[in-house]
């Protein structure tokens, strides 16, 4: 599409990009949308082996840095420009939300986004329980 620039980061979102065909984000206007970004430990240079944390809190937490990871990537500053996020989940527990939230007072302690949280019955990876797209305001970066 004419008009959008879109990114990618290297290791996972490379690989995504080259097998699956997908990029991690892309800048609209003043906004950056991300894909959504699960859990992943994104694998050294030249692997391809997708792997995720054993607990679900590491798994959130890594969810929430590979949000910013590509949000960076497309030129972004990170969570501070973050105004809706959309969470799929494969189990929606009080742990869950309590996890989800202390990431968003933790990534955001000076703002709260709007938040759509999902219930799925899975994610693209059977190892996956978190997925998290979002979008930013970065109106300097679009200039």
């Amino acid at each position: 599409m004419s008009g959008l620039t879109y990114y990618t980061y290297p290791g996972l979102g490379e690989y995504a990009y080259q097998v699956l065909g997908y990029n991690q984000a892309v800048r609209v206007g003043d906004r950056i949308e991300c894909s959504g970004q699960g859990g992943w430990i994104n694998p050294e240079e030249g692997q391809t082996e997708i792997t995720f944390p054993k607990s679900l809190e590491e798994e959130v937490k890594q969810a929430f840095r590979n949000v910013e990871t590509a949000l960076k990537a497309a030129g972004g500053k990170g969570w501070s420009q973050v105004f809706r996020v959309n969470s799929y989940h494969t189990d929606i527990t009080p742990e869950l939300t309590a996890i989800m939230t202390a990431n968003y007072k933790e990534w955001m302690p000076d703002h709260k986004p709007i938040w759509t949280q999902i219930g799925v019955a899975k994610l693209g990876v059977d190892e996956m329980r978190v997925e998290i797209e979002v979008s930013a305001y970065d109106p300097e970066g679009s200039k």
